[in-house]
């Protein structure tokens, strides 16, 4: 009993219950899914069921997210790296993709979600580019969360390609030197009009964002965690917010 005691009086913090503050729950989460393959390499399993139970994981911590008023959440789900992957995960990651969007749909949009992408997304295959189109003109106009599937994303070429957005509109005098700002940088990011994320979640064991919202990232609080995505709940979810509102953000700043 007394060894029962002591693991609940040490995990009390990972309890459903965190006693959070709802006013301070972060408008932006984003989130690096990591660990399906070694997941997967633990159990002895193809790596394709590591990231079909990682789906699983998405179906929770979209939920959760909702019912806790997060407004904006990014899944890291296929970076611009990604492509260089054995052919064949990387169609069974565009399989994966059709079918949670298929799948996943009408319980989507009946709570008020916003299915959006972000990324370079005309090199996916036509099947996928279908689907998010579909997803996304059919739930639009949504009030709920706003669920951001990074997909051919990669923080680097992003900026590349708003780098080539301002030239070109330089070239064509829509701007003025003089008129190259951060703010104004920011309006050719794949993330225009969205809050930078609040929080940036890792699990896995990685410590590093791999090329992940580079720009957006300044004074993203980051959060990692040794679960690999296919093991976090929403406990770990909640303790990560919890850990959030307990740090002194300043942004650069000297209270």
């Amino acid at each position: 009993m007394k060894k029962l005691f002591a693991f609940f009086k040490k995990n009390k913090d990972l309890n459903n219950d965190f006693n959070l503050d709802m006013s301070r729950i972060p408008k932006h989460i984003a989130i690096i899914m990591d660990g399906n393959g070694r997941w997967a390499k633990k159990r002895n399993l193809p790596r394709a069921l590591g990231h079909r139970a990682g789906v699983e994981t998405i179906r929770r911590i979209v939920k959760e997210c909702n019912n806790l008023g997060v407004k904006y959440l990014t899944l890291y789900a296929f970076s611009t790296e990604n492509w260089n992957r054995p052919l064949e995960e990387v169609e069974a990651l565009m399989k994966l993709l059709v079918e949670y969007l298929k799948n996943e749909f009408e319980e989507l949009n009946a709570s008020d979600v916003v299915i959006n992408s972000i990324g370079n997304i005309s090199k996916l295959p036509q099947t996928c580019k279908a689907e998010l189109n579909y997803a996304y003109e059919k739930t639009k106009n949504n009030k709920g969360l706003i669920l951001n599937l990074a997909l051919n994303y990669g923080g680097r070429n992003e900026i590349v390609e708003a780098v080539k957005g301002i030239s070109l509109d330089l070239m064509n005098k829509k701007i003025s030197k003089d008129e190259i700002t951060e703010e104004l940088l920011s309006k050719y990011m794949y993330t225009k009009e969205m809050p930078d994320p609040d929080l940036i979640i890792r699990p896995s064991g990685e410590l590093r964002l791999s090329n992940f919202m580079l720009w957006q990232s300044a004074y993203s609080e980051l959060w990692f965690s040794d679960i690999n995505w296919p093991d976090f709940h929403e406990k770990e979810l909640k303790s990560a917010i919890w850990d959030y509102q307990k740090r002194d953000r300043r942004f650069g700043k000297v209270k």
